[in-house]
């Protein structure tokens, strides 16, 4: 009897004991049931005859609920079925009309809309492998992004045709077809598929169309964001677009959810995160042409959203907006994305409401990812026991002036300690595969890192700086030319960004180090911009820094900009910055020197800037 009550309290315990000594451990069973479930998937799929693709995926879900709402945009709605049958439209004019086959690379360059999702599914159904060209960019960049795909076909939007034809004469001098989404264009050198698609039939095409695709073949090319350069095509395996697709699973994503995509589709984390997600979820989609901060939650008042999607300043755009009576009157329960700074995190939830926030580390070409499952504010992620199983990674000592790995005597490189930042890797394996860049072999073999822990071991190069803390949280810290080297210490530039952002007149900060000449290392310097109607206060901007960072991690010079460059999926650029560094006589922007003895800063004036030049100020 005895033995019974003291097990039957043990048990009654047992939920207050794990609480206090594993306060994690039901949300680490969770994320590794979800896990498995999808690691076991992906074999499954893998190992099917023919391979079962996320078309396939997309066909079953036209068949099990076919009137459900697949899309809403602007008003109207999309059902599985229809968007099927528009898909085969496009597939069926795209055969006839252009003589596409399977393994004929085709490049997108739409904006976000409905016929995005169904001609990228008709290409699939044909089993084309897609490039998605980011809408925003223009001449040289347009044509290095196409170029380097390899694609001899390009599908382009009605609106975005002044952009094609200014790399026209480029492209017809290497073959390209061109074909315009629209009804009619007098422009010598693109064709209309406009009428084509409306006349094709929209009957189901045959598999075996496909039927050379397995797990391993090409399915997209996405590019990177191009903050250090011009982009890179990335090369996207069906392996990976199925991976991908399991993200919103492991967050706790159902059918039954509403997802919101207002993020690019050309991007990897509207596309595969969000759109492929969806198809893999079955679940309806709320598409939008692009973010909009002001609209937000009237949208997800309107369309009962309870999945979003961020990335990049996103969700400090939200928290700019006005504060409002209903900004806790929303159905949103998670939210999905990464590069949300912790103080921004916490004004998210204070202001929006309990809304799981599901921080995520990945790359589009990489083979190593985190997600944080728990709630812990500010962290990209948590090892468990499946972490190394799943993704074999290290974070390796790494030097930040000479922007390379510590190696040893016997030329290997050296895992930090726990706490410590260093570079994170990833192991290339058969199962954790890095495929490289379309067109690059430089920038691909610049990302492998052999010799790492054994002689011949092969590595991904993430390029990104991370710590574990001792409670096995990880923290994304800084990019690898981010972080830099000033007074023989490192410099994070997102950590200074956080404290700029404190500062009262200050909306938005783009921090990086500059070289100054005959100084070893970059010194600090920052962009900023102010809020509407303020003015920049130069006592307590430098008060602000004194108090939260060392002497030498505060920028010495502040550049005033009515606005900041930022990519399309809304990440800082620096490279131009960089380059101008911080000479009057070459910007217009107004400058300001931190004046350590006058505890301020100030106007940075042509004969300052020669002193510090000449070394007659000390730095």
């Amino acid at each position: 009897m005895y033995v019974w009550i003291t097990l039957i309290a043990g048990l009654a315990l047992l939920p207050a004991l794990l609480k206090t000594f594993f306060p994690y451990f039901l949300q680490d069973c969770v994320y590794i049931y979800r896990a498995l479930g999808c690691g076991i998937r992906l074999n499954v799929y893998k190992r099917k005859t023919p391979f079962f693709s996320i078309v396939d995926c997309f066909l079953e879900a036209v068949k099990k609920h076919p009137r459900k709402v697949f899309i809403h945009f602007e008003g109207k709605t999309y059902s599985y079925e229809e968007v099927d049958k528009e898909s085969n439209k496009v597939a069926n004019a795209l055969r006839s009309e252009a003589g596409l086959k399977e393994g004929d690379t085709v490049a997108l360059f739409l904006g976000n809309e409905p016929r995005f999702v169904w001609t990228w599914l008709g290409l699939a159904k044909l089993g084309c492998p897609a490039a998605l060209l980011n809408f925003n960019i223009r001449s040289k960049s347009l044509l290095h992004c196409f170029s380097c795909c390899g694609a001899n076909v390009l599908i382009a939007a009605a609106e975005l045709r002044d952009a094609v034809e200014e790399i026209l004469p480029a492209l017809k001098e290497k073959g390209i077809t061109v074909y315009l989404l629209s009804d009619e264009c007098t422009t010598d050198g693109i064709q209309c598929i406009g009428q084509a698609v409306a006349r094709a039939s929209d009957k189901p095409l045959s598999p075996s169309l496909r039927s050379n695709i397995h797990i391993r073949t090409t399915a997209l090319y996405i590019y990177t964001s191009g903050t250090t350069g011009l982009p890179k095509a990335a090369y996207v395996t069906h392996e990976r677009v199925w991976a991908s697709s399991f993200i919103q699973g492991v967050c706790g994503v159902t059918s039954e959810d509403i997802f919101y995509i207002n993020l690019p589709l050309y991007h990897s984390a509207g596309f595969l995160i969000g759109l492929v997600g969806s198809i893999e979820r079955g679940n309806t989609v709320v598409l939008r042409r692009k973010f909009s901060a002001s609209q937000f939650w009237d949208d997800c008042r309107k369309y009962n959203i309870t999945v979003m999607q961020y990335i990049g300043e996103t969700l400090r755009y939200l928290c700019n907006t006005p504060k409002k009576d209903n900004d806790q009157d929303h159905k949103v329960r998670i939210a999905i994305g990464n590069g949300v700074r912790a103080d921004v995190w916490k004004e998210f939830l204070n202001r929006f409401g309990l809304i799981h926030v599901r921080e995520l580390y990945a790359a589009t070409e990489g083979n190593v990812g985190f997600i944080n499952y728990t709630d812990k504010v500010g962290v990209v992620g948590r090892i468990n026991i499946l972490s190394k199983v799943i993704f074999p990674f290290s974070i390796i000592k790494f030097d930040i002036e000479k922007e390379e790995p510590v190696r040893n005597a016997e030329g290997l490189c050296i895992p930090v300690g726990k706490d410590e930042v260093g570079l994170l890797v990833g192991k290339i394996t058969k199962h954790t595969p890095f495929v490289g860049y379309a067109g690059n072999k430089q920038q691909t073999e610049k990302k492998r890192l052999s010799d790492v822990f054994v002689k011949g071991d092969l590595y991904f190069n993430s390029g990104d700086l991370l710590r574990i803390d001792n409670d096995k949280f990880i923290y994304f810290h800084d990019r690898v030319g981010d972080t830099f080297r000033w007074k023989g210490e490192n410099v994070a530039t997102t950590e200074v960004a956080d404290i700029l952002m404190m500062v009262d007149c200050v909306e938005e900060a783009n921090v990086y180090g500059v070289k100054v000449e005959g100084h070893e290392g970059r010194i600090g310097m920052a962009a900023v911009k102010l809020k509407e109607g303020r003015e920049f206060d130069c006592v307590n901007t430098c008060s602000v820094l004194a108090n939260y960072l060392p002497v030498y991690a505060r920028p010495r010079f502040i550049r005033i900009q009515n606005s900041l460059e930022v990519t399309g999926t809304f990440k800082m650029k620096k490279v131009k910055l960089v380059e101008e560094g911080f000479d009057p006589t070459l910007i217009q922007d107004p400058l300001y020197f931190l004046d350590l003895t006058q505890k301020k800063y100030i106007a940075l004036s042509q004969e300052i800037h020669k002193s510090i030049m000449s070394q007659e100020i000390k730095l």
